[in-house]
Parts: C-alpha cells; sequence; structure tokens
C-alpha cells in the first residue's frame, strides 16, 4: 500500500465546512500516479482548472456547488473523465484509474 492519504490529501486547516472540495488520487495498477493533470470542467463542458498531481498521486480542487467533470490526463494512458457532485461543508473524494 502507498503512503497517501485515502482519497487525497490532508483536510487538516482547510474549513470544510465553508468550501466545496473536490480531491482525490490518481491509480495505475493499485500504484499513486505522480505528474497527471485533472482538469476540473463545467457542466458545459468548459476548462476552468488545472492541477498536477502530487508524487503519491493526490489532487485537489475547491469548486463552485454542482456538477463537474474531471478529466485526468496521464502518461501512456487515455483521458478519463468522472462525473463529480461538489457541495459547500462536502469534501467529494474521487478515486481515478488510468
Amino acid at each position: 500500500m502507498c503512503g497517501a492519504t485515502a482519497g487525497g490529501p490532508s483536510l487538516e486547516g482547510v474549513d470544510v465546512a465553508n468550501q466545496a472540495v473536490i480531491q482525490g488520487i490518481v491509480t495505475r495498477d493499485g500504484e499513486p500516479v505522480g505528474n497527471a493533470y485533472v482538469r476540473l470542467l463545467d457542466r458545459h463542458g468548459e476548462f476552468t482548472a488545472e492541477v498536477p498531481t502530487s508524487v503519491t498521486g493526490q489532487f485537489r480542487f475547491f469548486a463552485a456547488d454542482g456538477a463537474w467533470t474531471l478529466r485526468t490526463l496521464a502518461p501512456r494512458s487515455e483521458a478519463v473523465d468522472r462525473e463529480v457532485v461538489a457541495q459547500k461543508g462536502s469534501v467529494a473524494e474521487v478515486l481515478v484509474t488510468v
């Protein structure tokens, strides 16, 4: 098992009550994928933000309430889309397998 926090980075210091958090981990064959890119697309498929994954495959977005698409781009993999709903006061945990 890798040393990554399950789902995403630690929430220590994050005011979850006043944020809509989308976070998770990108894996391949059970191992974290660092240096992948996760894009946040709005309900119309328009680009909103992008973050690289950490060396432990983790990523995090702070988003507005609503439906979003996460598009993960990793070396030697096809793009992977995941639908997610963000809601203020909660954390949407997403596992992406490439």
